[in-house]
């Protein structure tokens, strides 16, 4: 466990030194948060605070991944995965300026969002398919059975990335919270793969959960800065890689379970809309504005979630192999 505690500790470390200088700078360079039309009242105090924070957060879990893992001549897959999550940042920060440059809360479509996000993740999938240490085998969580997808697993691997990253986007709506989240599935995951062998991936998850855990100090609520699209699809993407590369996709998306959750409420929530001809499933989605608009506080709706996040990692690491 001692390379997970250094990258653990050092990406913090990192995070919480260049933390104020960078806060500053972004400030300096106008990079503004745009806040959503339709947010809850109470968001509209937050327009113009310093956006693009996940360049601090991917920039200091990365440099703390590639210090420790030096140690170890810097395996293949811990390249794959930081190389993965810095195509992610970069698609985020180009969503992140686009949407400044506008001046609204929207910058690449979806459409062209997915055009970037699936060739990365799909040469991912054909990789991992094509190595013998890890194929297309994927566990059951909590069961003795496997499944093997064969060349079917790429696709697999497309929905999980893609699919976290923007959940990842999705959850970041309110002070901490996905910060927060991402802090306590990178320190799960990154326990579960080492536990399992792949101390490259328990690394990078490690690097993560400690540069998001830093982050807090600056993004907790009052936020002196949001993550942005750079941190949040950046960081989901991350945590995805992770448990594709340690082998356990099924438990990393309980261990994740807060995200999938914040995903599903606006698939079901669209679905619904059109089903019923206008009618709302929820009071608004992502999940974490209905219990907002239900009068729950920003801050009683983090730390709650928080502790669903804690919950869901402690049921994942038990279901692991």
């Amino acid at each position: 466990m001692t390379p997970l505690l250094a990258a653990w500790s050092l990406a913090a470390a990192l995070v919480l030194a260049a933390g104020g200088p960078v806060v500053d700078a972004l400030r300096r360079a106008g990079v503004g948060q745009v806040v959503r039309e339709d947010a809850p009242s109470r968001h509209a105090g937050k327009a113009g605070t310093p956006t693009m924070g996940g360049l601090l957060i991917i920039g200091a879990a990365a440099a703390a991944a590639l210090a420790v893992a030096g140690l170890s001549g810097r395996p293949r897959a811990l390249g794959l995965a930081l190389g993965v999550t810095a195509v992610f940042a970069a698609i985020g920060a180009l969503d992140d300026r686009l949407g400044i440059a506008r001046g609204r809360n929207l910058g690449l479509r979806a459409r062209e969002k997915f055009a970037l996000q699936i060739p990365p993740a799909l040469l991912l999938g054909i990789y991992v398919a094509r190595t013998p240490a890890l194929g297309t085998v994927v566990q059951i969580p909590g069961t003795a059975w496997w499944v093997d997808l064969g060349w079917g697993y790429p696709l697999l691997c497309a929905v999980l990335v893609v699919g976290m990253a923007n959940a990842v986007n999705l959850t970041d709506g309110l002070d901490g919270l996905a910060a927060g989240a991402t802090a306590i599935a990178g320190g799960a995951i990154a326990a579960i793969a080492a536990r399992g062998g792949a101390l490259p991936s328990g690394i990078v998850a490690a690097a993560v959960g400690g540069a998001s855990l830093g982050f807090l100090w600056f993004n907790a609520h009052p936020a002196r800065v949001f993550m942005g699209d750079v941190g949040s699809l950046g960081l989901g993407a991350a945590l995805a890689v992770a448990g594709i590369l340690a082998k356990v996709e099924g438990v990393m998306l309980i261990v994740c379970g807060v995200f999938v959750v914040e995903a599903l409420s606006v698939l079901l929530q669209v679905a619904w809309f059109k089903l019923t001809g206008g009618r709302r499933l929820f009071r608004m989605s992502p999940l974490h504005h209905h219990f907002e608009l239900e009068g729950w506080s920003e801050t009683q709706t983090v730390v709650r979630f928080w502790v669903c996040g804690a919950l869901l990692a402690a049921v994942g690491a038990r279901l692991a192999p």
